[in-house]
């Protein structure tokens, strides 16, 4: 058998661990480890300053996020959920007329 070169950010790993482990460890690093764009000035540095925390190295703005990643899917959904459904499409509930009632 041939030898196979190990590099990437999980090289330091060896062969310990086994293959799929490693490949999820290095899928995750290389996406901290990337700079992302700022919501607040649009530069691309923002950086994780620590686990879910995301700072601009331009700005300063600094906010909350995913641990590997600044934006996640269950994050937008939650703003969309947060900011709610315009007055045009929330539903009214049906008043019962006078009658009804008695």
């Amino acid at each position: 058998m041939g030898r196979v070169k190990k590099t990437g950010p999980t090289a330091r790993f060896g062969g310990r661990y086994g293959t799929a482990p490693r490949k999820r460890r290095a899928e995750a690093e290389v996406k901290m480890k990337q700079a992302y764009p700022c919501p607040k000035c649009g530069a691309n540095i923002v950086r994780r300053v620590s686990v879910g925390v995301w700072g601009c190295r331009k700005c300063g703005y600094i906010f909350t996020g995913g641990a590997y990643v600044p934006f996640t899917k269950v994050g937008e959904i939650a703003k969309r959920a947060a900011r709610g459904l315009p007055q045009a499409e929330v539903p009214v509930a049906a008043e019962p007329e006078k009658g009804e009632m008695e």
